[in-house]
């Protein structure tokens, strides 16, 4: 339902172009910029779009000037209550700020920073958090301030002749955050970032996050996503992957199927699948990869992965469509595995 795009570096989201992944740096940036492109590498490889680091502290600037030279994806800055920190993550390359213009401050301290991202090319994204919103002199419902807090800073962005905009409305309570988007939706064309925020550990965020933005991309809403979990960053990613897969809107990666372990277990696929998961995930290639604990559902699903394997007692057995191809031991398992997953 997004009619406007928005540009954060060389990504385009909105209207009808794919739906970006985002996740969020979750400690200090210190000072070994090679260990943090790193990972902004291996979170590419997962999947990520779009990548967010909060700019609070000021000895952090020559380092993150540095990270967004070298960056693999578009980075946004997370800025609270300085509008000068905005200012100055626009000149340390940042392609987006993300600001809560309620706790900016004055009105005009929101308006410098959008003459600069206009000026720049820079988008900025509004981030409306429930725990961070204007006082409900009118009795109105959370998502009902959220919404028409959002058109009102919309309606100062424009005045500035600034479009460049992507608004998030967040709440932790999963139902308050879906009215908010939709209602966005129903009153604005700009591109939204959904997400529940504060939503938990992995389990949680994963339950409740799915619940709300699946519905939600299901009606066309929704330009970027992020799972907001308390836990591993590359979770956040491949969780918000995994539904753009489900929902048929990104294709290719390597799609997992593995059977929960039962007492009728004879090979330990869950933990053969812990071993190989994080590489499969950013290998960069397209494949159904199964692991199989037994011969219950084990041939089944063979048949229908490009690479399968499963195992009795000693013996590990690979398919490739649904054909046996290779029986080695359990210590040449990892070798021949990842010498069949070379070749699909």
């Amino acid at each position: 339902m997004e009619t406007h795009t928005a540009t954060v570096g060389k990504t385009i989201i909105g209207a009808n172009h794919p739906v970006a992944v985002q996740s969020m740096y979750d400690r200090p940036v210190g000072k070994d910029i090679d260990s943090v492109i790193e990972k902004l590498c291996t979170l590419k490889a997962l999947g990520c779009d779009i990548f967010r680091f909060t700019y609070c502290d000021r000895t952090d600037a020559a380092a993150l000037k540095q990270i967004c030279l070298r960056s693999p994806m578009p980075l946004v800055a997370d800025i609270h209550f300085d509008y000068n920190m905005a200012l100055e993550a626009l000149d340390l390359g940042f392609d987006a700020v993300r600001i809560n213009p309620g706790n900016i401050g004055a009105k005009y301290k929101t308006l410098e920073v959008v003459k600069k991202a206009r000026d720049l090319g820079r988008c900025i994204r509004i981030g409306l958090n429930s725990g961070s919103l204007p006082k409900n002199e009118k009795g109105l419902s959370q998502h009902e301030i959220m919404t028409r807090t959002a058109l009102e800073y919309i309606d100062w962005f424009e005045s500035e002749g600034f479009f460049n905009t992507v608004v998030s409305l967040k709440s932790s309570d999963p139902e308050e955050t879906y009215l908010a988007a939709k209602a966005f939706a129903e009153n604005s064309g700009y591109p939204q970032h959904l997400g529940v925020t504060e939503a938990g550990s992995v389990i949680s965020s994963v339950v409740r996050g799915t619940w709300t933005l699946g519905r939600l991309l299901e009606n066309g809403i929704g330009a970027t996503i992020r799972y907001s979990i308390n836990g591993p960053i590359e979770s956040e990613v491949q969780a918000g992957v995994e539904l753009l897969r489900t929902l048929g809107l990104r294709q290719g990666g390597v799609r997992i199927i593995a059977c929960p372990r039962c007492g009728r277990y004879s090979f330990d696929s869950e933990g053969f699948l812990a071993q190989v998961e994080p590489q499969l995930l950013t290998s960069g290639k397209s494949a159904c990869v199964a692991f199989m604990g037994c011969q219950v559902n084990g041939p089944g699903e063979a048949r229908n992965a490009d690479l399968a394997v499963t195992g009795i007692g000693n013996a590990i057995f690979l398919y490739r469509k649904g054909e046996l191809y290779r029986k080695v031991d359990k210590e040449n398992a990892l070798e021949a595995f990842w010498e069949a997953f070379g070749q699909l």
